[in-house]
């Protein structure tokens, strides 16, 4: 059986999206495992939009292969209750599957679960996660990430794509495909967390580097050294570095290459421009760089990204 865990203002789609994927690989796989909503405590749990989810005694299910968490407002009450952190690390101990949607990902931190483990969870938690569990290794930037029997996921619809990846593990390639198919849904989606966001999601709050990250995107092309950032900002290199990272959560360095992969990304998918020209004009110079930045970020190469933009558009035409 796999079970969906929840608690009271959980993220309704957190949980519902992974079971939708299970019920339709069932339905392939009629010898596929079951589906249930699990919590603390037996009967109706209301997510945060309001809706109720009937849910069975977490600790009295049986035949538990894997145990999925959903993330949502009140994953900080959830995070502090023993019952479900004792559940988790007892999954853990018998080398079952344990996953997390989204901020789900703060229970298995706080059950130990994580620590010295690559994780990761929704892009905007990803300073505080940082600061409350140093010992995890985070990946701000993966729809999700396995390591052994534990698996992360980052922001809502990232929960499918990890039930996906379940999928085809336990039943194949071509079962998920057509778990995908039946859901409209891509079998595997392109790139990571940061197309999701934008230039404003740098910014502190006050903007005290809102002109600076503006001025940066559109001089990519120039060498953008941390002294020349500091000069223009009007602080000392190091007293610029540290207080650039405290406030929006990054380094100048790291800063500067996701501006860069954000406007490549746009122009490569966007226009026919070789990938020199694009390489040389977002601030990479070469194109092989550019190609191990976009593996890095993305998982695939400029090319590929290029191909499955064109064949979305044709598909629109």
């Amino acid at each position: 059986m796999i079970g969906i865990f929840i608690f009271p203002d959980f993220q309704l789609l957190d949980a519902t999206g992974p079971a939708a994927v299970f019920e339709i690989a069932r339905r392939l796989v009629p010898t596929a495992p079951e589906v249930r909503m699990l919590a603390v405590d037996a009967g109706p749990v209301r997510a945060s939009c309001g809706v109720e989810v009937v849910a069975a005694d977490v600790t009295k299910a049986r035949g538990l292969s894997t145990l999925i968490t959903a993330g949502g407002l009140g994953v900080e009450a959830a995070m502090e209750c023993r019952k479900t952190q004792a559940v988790f690390r007892s999954m853990a101990r018998q080398q079952r599957q344990v996953a997390s949607v989204c901020t789900g990902a703060y229970i298995l931190a706080r059950s130990g679960l994580l620590d010295g483990r690559k994780a990761t969870t929704h892009w905007a938690q990803t300073a505080e996660f940082v600061a409350r569990f140093p010992k995890v290794r985070l990946e701000p930037d993966q729809i999700f990430h396995r390591e052994g029997h534990i698996w992360t996921s980052a922001g809502v619809t990232a929960g499918i794509d990890m039930a996906l990846a379940m999928v085809e593990e336990s039943h194949g390639e071509r079962i998920a495909i057509e778990t995908a198919r039946q859901l409209v849904l891509y079998h595997r989606r392109s790139g990571g967390q940061t197309q999701f966001s934008s230039l404003l999601e740098l910014k502190s709050p006050n903007g005290r580097f809102g002109a600076l990250l503006s001025w940066i995107r559109e001089n990519l092309d120039r060498p953008l050294t941390v002294e020349m950032l500091a000069d223009r900002a009007g602080l000392s290199a190091r007293h610029f570095a540290r207080i650039f990272a405290s406030e929006t959560g990054t380094t100048p360095a790291k800063a500067i290459e996701r501006l860069r992969l954000e406007v490549a990304r746009e122009r490569i998918e966007s226009s026919g421009d070789l990938i020199e020209t694009i390489a040389d004009a977002t601030g990479f110079r070469d194109p092989e760089r550019m190609r191990r930045a976009f593996l890095r970020a993305y998982g695939q190469p400029p090319q590929s990204l290029r191909r499955a933009a064109r064949r979305t558009q044709a598909g629109k035409g």
